[in-house]
């Protein structure tokens, strides 16, 4: 019985383990934006895994019944993970986060991944930390086609095709700098420790981010957050040979699986009088200090951070610029006389600029599944810059010029991506408030203004073929200014008591009290071609129509602009800048050793509203002798070359080059444009031994031609010698020699966490003048300057 009885137990188990159903799962893989059919894709559900075919479908047989995890996969997408129950045959649609190429603009980018019309070349976090002690203008210069306009050796900002200051946009974590950017001596108030790499959009066809970046747009992007439960930072340490110098650094992050963060930085930066061949240039010291704090919650359907950056500057500007009357003027220009040297201090005194930038900025997202993404940002910026000038008494404790700079914007935009197209848009708005404080008992540089700003676009982005993607872009904005300042009456009946008659308010004394209030409408619009004939080899084509909004400087400027040691004009007749830009990039890949790859992008700007400054004039005040510069509206051309090459020699070692030429014409006067930047050529070689230690060592050469173009803009001055009044010429116009200069690095990961990084500019100490730093005619560059940075990871 015992044996009938065990013989019937495992009968039905074997009866029991038969009748156990199995169901099908089935589906399909799509891409969550544009909703394609993503093929390859693994889907796995429990010990059981599938690929999706062509059309993004997928089978899974003979399931048991239980409870699973399912996970999708697909190449550069999120992971797809969900807790499913099978109690009956499924039918289930996954999506994936899986972003379609990008279509934009001609842009320098580096290692980023683009089928688009654009040209990616970026500077990744290697270079940003391998030259951490730069600042922004110093380390864009190392792209073709981006120089640098200096205002001594601290003071610079970046050059794209020959045009800078507003006309190119600076983007901080998606908020545009407003820091009176107009003129050639405002730096741009970043700290480069802050960004994980920075990108460069040469030519105008970067709508979204506003009418203003003519030149181009300047994308400082910080690191993403990882998704997972971590603690990461870093402590840099710098020390710097000349100016005696140093920086520290420290950023720290913390993030959860759940997609939230919080993140912190800032740093340190202090030197003295910097050293040129064979003496100290007085009073040229720095102290830069910066601190960043953000948080937020990045899901892939939603989303929000708030962040908050503030930077403080303090720059010495060289005593040897501030010429107490013609005669040192002359002196100096024309024989180079030296003045302010030796005596090494780490003090900056009079005259020095002190500025300070503060940015709060909210900002959240929301995706649905068929209307697109929605994204909101509001941003509020506080620009505080103080000049001080050589002055007498309580005086020289009180800045010659005090501007607050509040500015506040808004936007909302949209993206919507299908399987051929895509379509972004956007509104945004903005005010700013710019108050010139009158205790400083100076002539104000810039008035009182109110600037009211409203604009809107629209991309859209279309895919023929695999071969052939195209873009098009419209853009609207409107901006008003509503302004007070006070005029010289003879400079007001000469210059705009017919042309703005209802501008006139009152007059006090000698003085003409106006109220200038301007509407401008800008149209913009651009096209973009991106043709792959073959897999290695790609042509790029934009075309853009820009127009720009004068800026306060333009119109406004009145009186000695001290850090850059000029008297500055501008000019209530100057119109809105409408500048029509051409782009071509055209990349090839050949098998020469272990590969070569060549970039060439020509362009060409044309504009009859060119807005030009130039000398005009030498004035010689109580407070010093000065060149005037005037702002002009004049008919201009601008056409040149950018051309990359990198050889990879082996596969640790590689060569590559730089080449970028313009030539910039003044049609109206039919003469050279001014301050276009030299031909310059650049070659390095560069060893990575990867393992053990991530050495490296890198050898540069930079070569800057002789400017051959340039107008003639020499003033006369008189001054009494030998008891005798005398008219020279001050020689304002010939342009610095060519010089050849080398620079080395090398870096090693000393332990686990500890990385080592050592740096030598200008290897050989020479001598030499850059034609873009406005204050070459008193100082020459600076020299030699060993660094060495020590970072640690955690």
């Amino acid at each position: 019985m015992k044996l009938i009885y065990s013989l019937m137990l495992v009968l039905c188990g074997l009866t029991l383990i038969n009748a156990q159903k199995t169901y099908t799962v089935e589906g399909t893989v799509q891409d969550f934006h544009d909703k394609t059919a993503l093929e390859n894709a693994v889907v796995k559900i429990g010990g059981f895994t599938t690929k999706t075919d062509h059309a993004g479908k997928f089978t899974l047989n003979k399931i048991p019944a239980g409870k699973y995890i399912l996970i999708a996969k697909h190449p550069d997408c999120n992971d797809y993970t969900e807790n499913i129950g099978i109690n009956q045959d499924l039918n289930i649609a996954i999506t994936l986060e899986h972003h379609v190429d990008d279509i934009e603009t001609v842009t320098l980018h580096g290692n980023h991944k683009n089928k688009g019309s654009v040209v990616l070349k970026t500077l990744d976090k290697t270079e940003i930390e391998r030259n951490s002690t730069e600042n922004l203008g110093n380390l864009l210069s190392k792209i073709s086609g981006v120089a640098v306009l200096k205002t001594g050796n601290n003071i610079t900002k970046p050059v794209i095709h020959g045009m800078y200051g507003s006309r190119i946009s600076i983007m901080n974590n998606g908020v545009k700098m407003a820091e009176q950017e107009w003129g050639a001596e405002h730096a741009p108030n970043v700290d480069v420790n802050d960004f994980e790499h920075i990108d460069v959009i040469k030519g105008a066809s970067a709508l979204k981010y506003g009418n203003d970046g003519v030149a181009g747009v300047v994308l400082l992007e910080p690191a993403i957050p990882p998704k997972k439960d971590t603690v990461m930072g870093n402590l840099k340490l710098s020390g710097i040979s000349n100016g005696r110098g140093g920086e520290i650094a420290a950023n720290v992050l913390k993030s959860w699986e759940n997609e939230w963060f919080v993140k912190a930085g800032g740093s340190y930066k202090k030197t003295g009088d910097l050293y040129i061949p064979h003496h100290t240039l007085q009073n040229t010291g720095a102290e830069v200090n910066s601190f960043n704090f953000s948080f937020g919650n990045h899901g892939f359907m939603q989303g929000f951070d708030v962040s908050y950056s503030g930077i403080n500057q303090e720059f010495g500007i060289y005593k040897g610029a501030h010429l107490g009357n013609n005669y040192d003027a002359y002196m100096a220009i024309n024989f180079g006389q030296p003045y302010f040297l030796d005596d090494f201090s780490y003090d900056i005194t009079n005259p020095k600029q002190d500025v300070e930038h503060h940015i709060v900025k909210l900002s959240a997202y929301k995706r649905f599944a068929d209307f697109g993404k929605l994204t909101f940002q509001y941003s509020f910026q506080l620009n505080r810059r103080k000049e001080y000038d050589i002055r007498r008494g309580e005086l020289n404790d009180v800045p010659s010029m005090d501007l607050r700079l509040i500015t506040h914007t808004a936007s909302l935009t949209h993206l919507i991506e299908r399987a051929g197209w895509s379509l972004e848009s956007g509104i945004s708005a903005g005010y700013q408030d710019n108050y010139p404080n009158p205790a400083t008992k100076a002539r104000r540089l810039i008035p009182d203004y109110y600037r009211y700003d409203a604009g809107a676009f629209s991309v859209f982005k279309y895919r023929f073929s695999p071969k052939l993607n195209a873009e098009a872009g419209v853009r609207y904005d409107f901006s008003r200014y509503d302004s007070y300042k006070y005029y010289d009456g003879s400079e007001w009946e000469e210059k705009y008591a017919s042309v703005f008659p209802q501008f006139y308010v009152q007059k006090n004394d000698s003085r003409i009290l106006a109220r200038p209030v301007f509407d401008y409408h800008n149209f913009s619009a651009n096209i973009g071609l991106n043709y792959q004939p073959s897999r290695d080899f790609d042509i790029k084509f934009n075309f853009s129509r820009m127009s720009r909004t004068p800026n306060p400087a333009e119109l406004f400027a009145d009186g000695l602009h001290h850090s850059a040691a000029i008297i500055e004009k501008g000019d209530l007749r100057i119109k809105k800048e409408e500048i029509y830009n051409a782009n071509l990039s055209l990349t090839g890949r050949f098998d020469v050793l272990k590969g070569l790859q060549v970039e060439a992008n020509p362009y060409m700007m044309f504009s009859d509203s060119f807005i030009n400054q130039m000398p005009v004039g030498f004035q010689s005040t109580n407070r010093g002798s000065f060149a005037i510069w005037e702002y002009q509206q004049v008919k201009a051309r601008i056409y040149g070359i950018d051309a990359d090459a990198q050889l990879k020699i082996l596969d640790n070692l590689k060569w590559t080059t730089s080449f970028s030429t313009l030539k910039g014409e003044d049609l109206t006067k039919n003469e050279p444009l001014i301050l276009m930047m030299p031909t310059n050529l650049r070659n390095s070689i560069e060893l990575n031994l990867n393992k053990p230690s991530n050495f490296y060592i890198r050898l540069e050469n930079e070569n800057v031609f002789k400017q051959n173009s340039f107008p003639i803009r020499d003033q006369s001055v008189q001054f009494i010698q030998d008891d005798e009044l005398v008219t020279r010429v001050i020689d304002y116009s010939s342009t610095p020699a060519a010089f050849s200069i080398f620079h080395a690095s090398v870096g090693a990961d000393l332990f686990r966490n500890l990385n080592l990084n050592f740096r030598i500019n200008n290897i050989f100490n020479k001598e030499y003048r850059e034609y873009l730093n406005r204050l070459r005619y008193y100082m020459p560059e600076a020299g030699r300057n060993f660094v060495v940075t020590l970072k640690y990871n955690f």
